[in-house]
């Protein structure tokens, strides 16, 4: 019996040990493979527009935000990091449902410029269907960009586990664009959970406006959601101050996307936030300046709550916010902003519309 709780210990030991070394071995691999990207890059811009599309002083203009969700968070969908179950949200058909039915309603929409969030290019979650590739060669008269917001061999959790993840911002403009950056954002979480999480960016598109020396400064930007809110208010005061800079340099700014926050003087109150759900954030618009206007429409939810699918729930009291939106200088008129309610059936947001001239 003595020889038998020896053994058994022996064995533990064992197992603890090469648990023990498995975990480092990950660590080291996790922190070799870490995407690091600089705080200022260039982008490569895929030039499909025509150079015979040019931008007036006086022109008015259609831009559209849109989270496309990875193609996998449709009306079925739930997620575990939103409080629900699910970490595969689709299988590949419904991928190719999902993105079938986004190109579909751009088709509709038919906007001048498109600031998509959450386009996989390469992920485990999406069984690698390049998400980019698809919408570029739906349009194929428009210049396109794509920045990496999310770039991880492998994440090993849960179970099962996300595995890789590659996606990120993708701009499309039927102008031709003339540079493109990606800035770098404040990360907040530390290592080594820093290795395996997102590393949120600016996406910026310049675009000559002809006849003038200024620019069209169009900006994708896709804002922390899962910190203890420092890290969206860190990334917030550098949204603010960039636009504030590109702005007094006179040129006409635009900042779309998913701020994952409510702008401060958008009425939201038709869609109260439950206990145990997951809490936007509140942009303090007069952090932002006074030249610097903001854009949400309310009169439907740009996102839903991901703790359960919205297929045969009572979508009367479901979770819902107010968080895609724009910012933009106020040498641009603001004509109109308009969420167009899809019902949430390819992806867990609604596309906005912004409609806009800019002044002479």
């Amino acid at each position: 019996m003595r020889n038998f709780g020896s053994t058994l210990l022996k064995i533990l030991a064992t197992l603890i040990a090469v648990l023990a070394v498995a975990f480092i071995v990950l660590l080291i691999v996790i922190s070799v493979k870490e995407y690091k990207p600089e705080d200022w890059e260039q982008l490569e811009v895929a030039s499909c527009a025509s150079p015979e599309e040019v931008i007036l002083p006086g022109d008015n203009l259609k831009i559209l935000t849109w989270n496309v969700g990875c193609g996998t968070l449709g009306d079925n969908a739930d997620f575990f990091m939103d409080y629900g179950k699910m970490v595969y949200t689709a299988d590949v058909q419904r991928v190719g449902e999902n993105m079938g039915g986004i190109i579909d309603s751009l088709d509709d929409i038919q906007p001048d410029i498109m600031l998509l969030q959450e386009t996989d290019i390469n992920s485990s979650r999406s069984y690698g269907v390049n998400e980019r590739d698809l919408i570029s060669t739906a349009f194929p008269a428009y210049d396109n960009t794509f920045a990496y917001n999310f770039n991880v061999a492998y994440i090993p959790y849960p179970i099962p586990p996300i595995g890789r993840v590659q996606s990120g911002l993708t701009t499309l403009s039927r102008y031709p664009i003339s540079s493109a950056e990606r800035i770098q954002l404040p990360c907040p979480f530390k290592w080594p959970v820093r290795c395996l999480n997102l590393k949120r960016c600016l996406s910026v598109s310049r675009i000559p406006v002809e006849g003038t020396d200024k620019q069209l400064v169009i900006v994708n930007l896709h804002l922390e959601a899962y910190d203890d809110g420092v890290g969206k208010a860190a990334q917030t005061r550098m949204l603010a101050d960039f636009l504030q800079t590109e702005a007094a340099a006179g040129n006409y700014v635009i900042a779309g996307g998913d701020f994952n926050q409510r702008f401060s003087y958008t009425d939201a109150s038709a869609y109260p936030e439950y206990e145990g759900k997951w809490h936007c954030g509140i942009l303090d618009e007069v952090e932002f300046g006074q030249h610097l206007d903001f854009c949400q429409d309310p009169s439907f939810p740009t996102c839903r709550s991901l703790d359960k699918p919205l297929v045969g729930a009572d979508r009367d009291t479901f979770q819902y916010y107010v968080i895609d939106g724009f910012i933009v200088s106020d040498n641009i008129e603001v004509i109109s902003v308009e969420t167009i309610d899809n019902q949430f059936k390819y992806t867990d947001h609604n596309p906005v519309v912004l409609e806009v001239s800019l002044k002479p």
